[in-house]
């Protein structure tokens, strides 16, 4: 299976399970920081501008954003998390909405969770992932903002990113820039390896 990302739509933006579009299409859900580049991750990948809407104010998407990509997967856009602007009332409504669409939807096969290269991973990203290794939650690392860092630093920024979170040895990590794309077809390849053993089980 290729995935072009030819023909992508937002079926539709959740707040609760009623609303979980059932299509019979794996998913894959994208974590990470409010400010982590997730939107711009999304665009990059599937080739648009401005499908996720980027934002410069933190905790923007407050919902669950489902997008048909080829009628082969489903992108879901998870709300950004460390959002200190929002109040306490509405980060247990996100947190409550988050825990329950990874916990009980089988159609999720894999979570990307996003986190900033530059810096070691914050305490909210090192909940997420032990989260997810909790809910034994197939998991792929994407550090963006690669750009950003010195060539001959990444692999020690990278070495920081196992170390703070403990990665799982059958974790994956890889480095990203959305202006280069470079590992692009690095990143298909683990998702489509991700749904392609889900899916054979």
């Amino acid at each position: 299976m290729k995935i072009n990302a030819n023909h992508v739509e937002l079926l539709i933006s959740a707040v609760k399970q009623e609303q979980y579009p059932e299509m019979g299409l794996p998913e894959v859900a994208l974590s990470g920081r409010s400010n982590v580049g997730k939107s711009t991750f999304i665009n990059s990948m599937i080739g648009r501008k401005n499908m996720a809407r980027t934002s410069q104010q933190p905790g923007k998407t407050q919902t669950l954003n489902f997008y048909n990509i080829d009628e082969q997967l489903i992108f879901v856009d998870v709300p950004g998390y460390g959002y200190a602007k929002v109040s306490k009332k509405q980060r247990e409504a996100f947190g409550k909405m988050i825990e329950t669409y990874l916990t009980t939807r089988e159609a999720l096969k894999l979570v990307i969770q996003l986190v900033d290269l530059r810096h070691p991973p914050t305490e909210d990203d090192i909940l997420m992932y032990d989260y997810l290794k909790h809910f034994e939650i197939p998991t792929l690392i994407i550090a963006t903002k690669e750009d950003k860092v010195p060539k001959g630093k990444v692999q020690k920024h990278i070495k920081v990113i196992k170390e703070t979170l403990d990665l799982d040895r059958h974790d994956q990590i890889i480095s990203y820039s959305s202006l280069s794309k470079n590992k692009q077809p690095l990143i298909w390849e683990s998702i489509q390896r991700a749904i392609g053993t889900a899916s054979e089980q």
